[in-house]
């Protein structure tokens, strides 16, 4: 849970969430108590970032189909799905992202200079950028991204020609390397 406008603030302060994962299934589709107290256990389990694997066969379908990702069509999407996430923690940033389709081994990276100071936005527009660079042009890019800043950074230049401006930007360097990407992108789409 976030505080409420962090956005608007620049800074991503969490609230503890009282609740661990939800799942959600169609209305029609019945879950025996024992699968929900299993999905329920799974959910609890601490530990590292990687035991979670997605499996789309057997019953788990029910499940990743039910989650964000699988609601917004990520799972069958034909092409590279990514989701990509920054972090500014103690002055130190750092971006990374993960490919649905492609496993590689180091998909994150330490973000500008300590000197140059922090923002909460440049790790979010870096891994947009990971995930853009790391993306063949001609391949279709789904990526999943949880800032709005970023949202609306790359919507005001789609469609805009030459009005849209990073002037006054402090992420202009960032930006100007993802849009280049995605005009090449648009470019490629077209031919």
């Amino acid at each position: 849970m976030r505080w409420k406008v962090w956005w608007r603030q620049g800074n991503i302060k969490r609230a503890v969430s009282e609740g661990y994962a939800s799942c959600w299934v169609h209305q029609d589709c019945h879950v025996a108590d024992e699968q929900k107290a299993a999905l329920k256990k799974a959910a609890r389990v601490s530990g590292g970032k990687d035991k979670c694997k997605v499996r789309l066969n057997g019953r788990d379908p029910d499940f990743w189909l039910g989650t964000e990702i699988g609601m917004l069509g990520g799972y069958g999407f034909q092409g590279q799905v990514t989701a990509g996430d920054g972090s500014d923690k103690q002055g130190k940033m750092g971006a990374g992202y993960n490919n649905l389709r492609r496993k590689k081994k180091k998909q994150q990276c330490k973000v500008g200079r300590e000197e140059e100071g922090s923002s909460s936005n440049l790790p979010e527009f870096a891994a947009f950028f990971l995930a853009l660079r790391d993306t063949l042009i001609e391949e279709p890019l789904l990526c999943f991204c949880n800032n709005q800043s970023l949202m609306k950074a790359v919507t005001c230049w789609i469609g805009e020609g030459g009005k849209a401006t990073l002037v006054g930007s402090p992420d202009a360097d960032i930006l100007t390397a993802a849009i280049e990407i995605l005009r090449k992108r648009m470019l490629s789409a077209m031919e």
